[in-house]
């Protein structure tokens, strides 16, 4: 693991402390990583939503294809419980 050194205001290092003590990180290391996975987790998340407005639109995500999803799954979930895939006779 690499190591980054940080200078920040008292007042920030007071902040980072009080997170560190009141949130049950070890060390505030654990603590500033949390925050960078987060920002990324958050930035891969807006360029998905970017990616997707950007894309050609599809059919409506109404009432008819939410039920065509419930009828895939219930279509699923009798094929996975058959006695022919659980290796009974059928």
């Amino acid at each position: 693991m690499r190591t980054l050194n940080i200078s920040l205001p008292d007042r920030l290092k007071s902040f980072v402390d009080d997170q560190v003590r009141e949130r049950g990180y070890g060390t505030s290391s654990e603590y500033v990583r949390e925050l960078i996975r987060r920002d990324q987790d958050r930035q891969t998340l807006r360029g998905l939503l970017l990616a997707g407005g950007a894309s050609a639109p599809t059919q409506p995500a109404d009432k008819a294809y939410f039920q065509g999803l419930r009828e895939q799954v219930h279509s699923a979930d009798r094929c996975a419980t058959s006695p022919a895939v659980q290796g009974g006779e059928g």
